[in-house]
């Protein structure tokens, strides 16, 4: 067998033990639009915007989507219960070893699921595939303090600025949150690449994205196998005025560092009227978890 036919057959391998896990769960398969009438508010994250209908006299700007996350939780609201989907997903200015324009993802979100029950469910599902390696739970603050000795929790933004220039870091940054990640990757990700796997949890809460709050912390975490992060997850906000005051924070940012920019879209959010049930939700990037699984 050439090499070429045994990397198939192996990824095949890899689909196939995802989509029966969460068969085997009784979590329903979906697939929603790829094709969206919005982007993405993500302030670091940008959507590829395609011209359709041209030549039928019906232009229209479309946007591929960077993630199923909406979508989805369209059909949470409506009742859908526990769901999970494979597809691709693009994304604009993405270039490196680990990023692409184009790529695919595994997302589901668990009803009725805190942060910590998702995290137990994604070592299940490692474990399915092949990783047995310890796990290794850490939180945001918890990694700061060990590996940086930094209350980062505490730290404000010109706390953080003293800490990047002592490190011969550029320090020139507007919202703290941005420090917090330089920091991470030069403090804290050198010391986790070195943990098979490893979950950072409940960080600073102006990196919530889209996940509760509760004091100084977000109920989000990140997996990291082998130092490559390959999951971001969070126990999700369930009301559409929460959503409206996130979506309108992040493009408050993207105008503020000269992104292209949008309307909330107002679709999602009078789906989002009648609120998502608890749950949680991951995403994860199937390409670099298949560079981390021997099937």
């Amino acid at each position: 067998m050439s090499e070429v036919k045994k990397t198939l057959v192996h990824y095949q391998d890899l689909i196939i033990k995802i989509r029966e896990f969460f068969y085997s769960r009784k979590v329903t398969e979906v697939k929603t639009p790829s094709l969206l009438f919005s982007p993405t508010t993500d302030v670091y994250i940008d959507s590829i915007e395609v011209k359709v209908n041209r030549d039928i006299s019906r232009p229209t700007d479309l946007y591929l989507h960077t993630s199923p996350e909406l979508e989805m939780k369209r059909l949470l609201s409506k009742g859908s219960g526990d769901i999970f989907q494979i597809c691709q997903v693009y994304r604009d200015n993405e270039y490196g070893s680990n990023n692409s324009n184009e790529f695919t993802m595994l997302e589901f979100y668990r009803i009725d699921f805190d942060m910590h029950s998702l995290v137990n469910e994604i070592t299940d599902l490692l474990k399915v595939l092949g990783k047995t390696d310890a796990i290794t739970k850490i939180s945001y603050a918890q990694a700061f303090s060990e590996f940086g000795n930094i209350d980062i929790l505490d730290a404000d933004l010109e706390d953080l600025k003293k800490i990047a220039n002592s490190l011969g870091l550029n320090s020139d940054y507007d919202w703290v949150e941005d420090l917090q990640t330089l920091l991470f990757v030069h403090l804290i990700e050198p010391k986790i690449n070195q943990i098979p796997i490893c979950f950072i949890y409940d960080y600073p809460k102006e990196q919530s994205a889209l996940a509760k709050i509760e004091g100084p912390i977000a109920h989000r975490f990140e997996l990291y196998l082998n130092g490559i992060e390959v999951a971001n997850g969070y126990e999700e906000i369930q009301s559409a005025d929460e959503y409206r005051d996130r979506f309108n924070n992040e493009l408050y940012k993207r105008e503020k560092i000269s992104k292209k920019n949008s309307l909330v879209d107002e679709g999602f959010l009078r789906d989002m009227n009648a609120g998502l049930p608890h749950c949680s939700g991951v995403a994860i990037g199937i390409e670099r978890l298949f560079s981390t699984i021997s099937l």
